[in-house]
């Protein structure tokens, strides 16, 4: 029996997508919580954690969705939309997640899980389990172990700058990913400068199947949770080409998004 809340905030309902599940025409959803802090990220709302020492405000809290309102999305949509995405934040980590999957399939909908990659214990809960196991898996692979250890993790956790740990987890994901169908998987890369030049997509390529579908995005500054990151110059379009084209040695299908 349900016990969570459907009634408060808990993400943010995007109604119609034709562009975030391959395919399909699609709503997200992005759940609150995160266990990584990627300095470039924009969902701030979604990624820090309500704290007594830092409210949310009532504004940010009114562009969030309830649960029961995504719920009524879906039952409207039935028939018109045929996937959901859930992303956020790292949905993993929310309790919402079992619900949101169980209430979509219920309804005839396919269901698209984005993960950051570094919870394959949880991963493989959700996989193994034929009630919760989504029908896409999107992972995101942001730069090298070494930089989710020093610039893309949490500085509080018990795993700031720990590389060997990062590259254990991701490697254990990448692998869980691996055994779902090409057309049911994808792995993405944001192309931050800071994060992510040759070096990094050599050793990401090593660690990809050579089948996979590896598609990268350009960074767009602004409204970075850093707010130094805001100041960093995109990559050039000539740019962006070459590296897609040195990630294409390692693996073919890899694209710009």
């Amino acid at each position: 029996m349900n016990t969570l809340p459907l009634n408060e905030p808990a993400g943010v309902l995007v109604k119609t997508t034709g562009v975030d599940f391959p395919g399909r025409i699609a709503g997200s959803f992005f759940l609150r919580g995160c266990n990584l802090r990627c300095p470039y990220c924009y969902n701030t709302d979604l990624v820090i954690k309500t704290t007594a020492q830092n409210q949310n405000t009532e504004e940010s809290q009114s562009k969030l969705n309830t649960i029961q309102e995504l719920f009524d999305h879906l039952e409207k949509r039935q028939g018109i939309l045929s996937g959901l995405v859930i992303s956020g934040g790292e949905p993993l980590i929310n309790p919402y997640t079992p619900l949101i999957i169980k209430k979509a399939k219920e309804l005839d909908y396919k269901v698209k899980l984005d993960t950051n990659g570094t919870l394959p214990q949880e991963l493989s809960y959700f996989v193994e389990n034929k009630e919760l196991r989504p029908d896409f898996i999107a992972m995101d692979i942001k730069s090298s172990p070494a930089k989710y250890a020093s610039l893309l993790c949490n500085k509080v956790s018990k795993f700031y700058n720990n590389t060997e740990y990062f590259e254990q987890v991701l490697s254990q994901s990448i692998k869980i990913v691996s055994n779902y169908a090409e057309d049911c998987r994808e792995w993405r890369t944001v192309l931050v400068p800071p994060l992510v030049s040759k070096e990094e997509i050599e050793i990401i390529g090593k660690m990809l199947p050579k089948d996979a579908s590896w598609q990268f995005a350009q960074f767009q500054p602004g409204t970075c949770i850093d707010k130094s990151y805001n100041e960093i110059s995109p990559y050039t379009d000539s740019e962006i080409n070459d590296l897609v084209d040195f990630a294409k040695t390692f693996i073919p299908k890899a694209s710009l998004r």
